[in-house]
């Protein structure tokens, strides 16, 4: 156990969103935090409409999570229109009130030290939820870290909408309680510019001073001389036959959601191009943005002539079974049999495949998206590269790397130890840990065994 040697107890502090649960980059970023405020010495408390997290340090309320019925009439009300009707004001101000008593009680219970709102006064997905925040801190001025993802400017969806006044008093708020961090330097310089608030840049990160486990015939690419990775079990074996692919075929993985952004197009013509046999798989599903972009990927797909497989039914945050009994993989199974990664996105927040990548030693062909360009490419990565459509060039490099063993382990060794500079745990603990001094006055935050 660990504590604040300069008052020789421990804190608490309390994490808000409207979910942490599965896979998503504020949930998966959230737990990363988590650690560290354990190893210096918080208990974590959750607060949100869905939560995977010990139900002991957990508070679900319904109403916190955007897909709650009232939620969702809200933003439908809220969202392209330039009016909202009284009664969608009168809604939100009860639910305003519902979540912010149900706060209060979480505060007095758990969280007496700090408070870690997650995207929650970030992205608008729940107003009565960003609103019941700021009050609570600008009633009580408890100290607060507000972790920011993607801001509501950064999404053209938001910006024709009837909610102005919410979106500048609460999205995010400009209080002295509460300290910002952001994901990226893009993000620092709009949020300045926009409300005049300052943050602190803290990335997204992985364990990248632990290499994964060995599996199979996939053997990490970050040992030093005469280091040993811990083996993996025998569960992930079977991946590729699971896959559908054969002996001499590639497997090329498209690690995220079939979302318009993700810009797949451009990895589905990639593969087209390539002329080698491969299957082309999908990881998730749609989720939340219809279905659409997924039916034109798949006619893509026809016309490219190419062999693409949705396979979200057999990934999932956890190992298991299907309903019919066929055996479900996490993605962290999948990657170290992927021969290639493609992230052809056209916006990022971050770019959180980009790293796993990386972590798991496979070539990347990665879009020229903004944060990339500005954040992660100057830091010197290896990788195959299109900016908005794909080039002969990026075909016979992609080729190139695919046939050439030395080539390909040269590359992926060196993304990462890049990446085990700039994105490791270490980066985010001495960060995490200057604001944790600044928010409780404690200023010699160290491990003990």
């Amino acid at each position: 156990m660990s504590y604040c040697s300069s008052c020789d107890r421990k804190h608490n502090v309390g994490f808000i969103s409207t979910r942490f649960a599965g896979t998503d980059g504020v949930s998966l970023e959230t737990a990363k935090w988590a650690n560290v405020f354990e190893k210096v010495g918080f208990t974590c408390f959750y607060f949100a409409g869905e939560l995977d997290r010990p139900p002991e340090y957990s508070c679900l309320i319904k109403e916190a999570h955007f897909k709650h019925p009232d939620i969702k009439d809200i933003y439908r009300n809220c969202f392209g229109a330039n009016v909202r009707g009284r009664f969608v004001t009168r809604k939100i101000d009860e639910v305003k009130q519902k979540l912010k008593d149900r706060r209060y009680k979480f505060r007095d219970k758990f969280d007496r030290e700090l408070v870690v709102p997650e995207n929650a006064v970030t992205r608008p997905l729940n107003i009565p939820l960003g609103i019941a925040i700021t009050e609570v801190i600008s009633e009580t001025g408890m100290p607060t870290i507000a972790h920011h993802h993607d801001f509501f400017w950064e999404r053209q969806h938001f910006m024709i909408n009837a909610c102005w006044e919410y979106l500048n008093m609460a999205f995010p708020p400009h209080l002295p309680a509460i300290q910002h961090v952001v994901i990226n330097s893009s993000a620092s310089n709009q949020l300045s510019l926009r409300t005049g608030i300052s943050s602190t840049t803290i990335p997204n990160v992985m364990d990248f001073d632990n290499p994964p486990p060995v599996s199979g015939n996939f053997e990490s690419c970050a040992l030093d001389p005469g280091e040993t990775s811990p083996s993996s079990d025998d569960y992930a074996e079977d991946v590729r036959r699971a896959l559908g692919v054969a002996d001499d075929e590639l497997l090329i993985l498209q690690p995220t959601r079939v979302v318009k952004r993700k810009g797949i197009e451009h990895a589905i013509e990639l593969v087209s191009r390539l002329g080698m046999k491969a299957k082309f798989v999908i990881s998730h599903a749609s989720g939340d943005e219809g279905y659409d972009y997924e039916r034109r990927v798949r006619e893509y797909s026809k016309l490219m002539k190419v062999d693409t497989y949705f396979v979200s039914n057999i990934i999932n945050e956890q190992r298991g079974k299907t309903k019919n009994g066929r055996k479900v993989y996490t993605l962290k199974d999948i990657y170290p049999h992927a021969d290639l990664v493609t992230y052809p996105s056209n916006f990022e927040g971050f770019g959180n495949a980009f790293l796993e990548a990386v972590y798991f030693c496979r070539p990347i062909v990665v879009n020229s998206y903004s944060i990339y360009t500005i954040d992660i490419k100057p830091k010197g990565f290896s990788v195959i590269e299109i900016d908005g459509y794909v080039t002969d060039e990026a075909v016979r490099k992609t080729k190139k790397v695919l046939s050439n063993p030395e080539l390909r382990k040269k590359m992926v060794t060196h993304n990462y130890e890049t990446a085990r500079k700039y994105y490791s745990y270490s980066i985010l603990e001495k960060k995490l840990k200057n604001l944790i001094s600044d928010c409780t006055g404690c200023q010699k935050l160290k491990n003990t065994d």
